[in-house]
């Protein structure tokens, strides 16, 4: 049993990233896994949502990224956007004092855009299925020296629509490739791709301790009229009094319906779902990690691939027609070694679906038979208090925690339209006094612009002494990016 990241041999700029990002010990599926994608070995990982499985995949990536070959060679295939924005940051958070490029592409995102990325130096890819096959029908992405293949979610992936493009993907691949499916739940989707791609994958599963997994997320449901859903809905989060809260609706039409009635009743509430643009929720999300508010209503597509910690309290509005479903919208509490509540309200035609749940789980969720009426008027009086402090919190610009203090990013007011390639960023910087090769980590050059890692704790000494640098005998104005630091 690895204890420590240090225990699996890791390259140095690795560990000390996982050191800023404040990872101490490997987390059971870690310390299971990445020993076998070190190794190249295919792997089926089933492990609850929120144990740590995407760091499990991401180091063992980045280990292996040679860095001198400036081609794709890691490819993670995810299912929603919001999963791949935030697999994509925990890669580059993982990899970025080790100077890997990593960048996500997904639909209804300009494929300008992406293709004008994918054209510069990138090392993983993590995508969406259908538009990498996008990609790879246009040859504006080259998967020739792909080694590494990651399905995440796998068990979404796998599902009647996305199939297809699964199989897609594994033929324009190369042959030769570790493989690693990742899910919470197996079924007979995963073994079409173990039997059909895998070459004699390990299967892991990470068992949880029972007596922990039934402490850590506490799961009830209450069986009231449909008419009465909302009030007892106010009710719950009066008296359970959260930190922040999730709210799943079964549709976006219910979502928007709710969304309303709450912001009307003036909860601190925003709205998630497919009908939003991605732009809006990126910001929802983001917004919501930054305590800017407490109450989110969301339909599925915040079940799964929302890593956010100290998510106290689950409600399912409505009980989720999919039992699957349960389980990942259950799983945005009680993360890692946390712990959590999720109550589910019900009705009784929801019977059917509620059995087909305690079924599938293996257990009977326990029944809450009346709310106390004075639990529910203290709750309210702190939950508003709670309300007023984080509008006050909001009012005061709270400084983002930055993840490597070593690592500043540069802005330059000139790209491709300016003719500048990355190498011309190379020269310019390294010319400068005490900038060498080493100082300089991942360079991104958009039309209009560059952004630039300057390491080892030189980037303020270097915008102290320059605000704007020759490249290709053009002043380029420098200063830092606060968008991204």
């Amino acid at each position: 049993m690895n204890n420590n990241f240090i225990d699996f041999k890791l390259d140095k700029n690795i560990l000390k990233a996982l050191n800023n990002l404040e990872y101490k010990k490997p987390s059971k599926v870690q310390a299971q896994t990445i020993p076998r994608l070190l190794e190249k070995q295919d792997i089926i990982v089933k492990s609850k949502t929120g144990s740590g499985k995407t760091a499990s995949f991401a180091i063992p990536i980045c280990e292996n990224i040679d860095i001198d070959n400036n081609n794709v060679q890691a490819l993670v295939v995810v299912p929603t956007r919001e999963l791949a924005i935030q697999v994509k940051e925990e890669i580059s958070n993982i990899g970025r004092l080790k100077k890997i490029r990593c960048c996500v592409i997904y639909g209804k995102q300009p494929i300008r855009e992406q293709i004008s990325s994918l054209k510069q130096r990138v090392h993983v890819v993590v995508t969406t299925p259908g538009r990498i096959i996008d990609h790879i029908e246009r040859k504006t992405i080259n998967v020739e020296n792909v080694n590494c293949l990651i399905i995440d979610e796998a068990d979404k992936m796998l599902n009647k629509g996305f199939i297809e493009q699964i199989d897609a993907i594994f033929e324009n691949l190369p042959k030769e490739k570790n493989i690693g499916l990742f899910s919470a739940t197996i079924d007979k989707d995963i073994e079409y791709v173990c039997e059909k791609y895998m070459n004699n994958p390990l299967r892991i599963e990470i068992e949880n301790d029972t007596k922990i997994a039934k402490k850590q997320i506490d799961e009830s449901f209450i069986n009231i009229s449909e008419n009465e859903k909302y009030e007892t809905l106010k009710k719950i989060i009066y008296k359970e009094n959260p930190k922040s809260i999730i709210i799943f609706a079964n549709t976006r039409d219910k979502v928007n319906k709710l969304f309303n009635q709450m912001k009307k009743d003036k909860f601190l509430v925003k709205e998630l779902h497919g009908d939003m643009s991605q732009e809006k929720r990126i910001y929802a999300i983001k917004d919501f990690k930054e305590n800017k508010f407490n109450v989110l209503v969301s339909s599925d597509v915040a079940s799964r691939g929302i890593h956010i910690e100290d998510i106290s309290l689950v409600i399912n509005y409505d009980v989720p027609r999919d039992k699957e479903n349960y389980i990942h919208r259950i799983g945005r509490t009680g993360r890692k070694d946390k712990f959590g509540k999720a109550i589910t309200i019900m009705t009784n035609r929801d019977e059917k679906y509620l059995n087909e749940i305690q079924e599938y789980i293996g257990y009977n969720i326990n029944e809450i038979k009346e709310i106390d009426e004075n639990e529910v008027i203290d709750g309210k009086i702190k939950f508003e208090n709670s309300k007023s402090k984080i509008i006050k919190d909001k009012r005061i610009r709270q400084p983002e925690k930055k993840v490597h203090s070593e690592v500043t990013r540069i802005y330059l007011n000139g790209g491709k339209k300016k003719k500048i390639r990355v190498l011309d960023i190379v020269g310019a910087l390294t010319n400068l006094k005490g900038i060498t090769g080493d100082d300089i980590g991942v360079i991104e050059v958009q039309d209009l612009c560059s952004y630039v890692d300057i390491l080892n704790h030189k980037g303020e000494a270097l915008l102290k002494s320059y605000k704007e640098i020759n490249i290709k005998k053009k002043l380029v104005k420098m200063k830092r990016d606060n968008q991204n630091t």
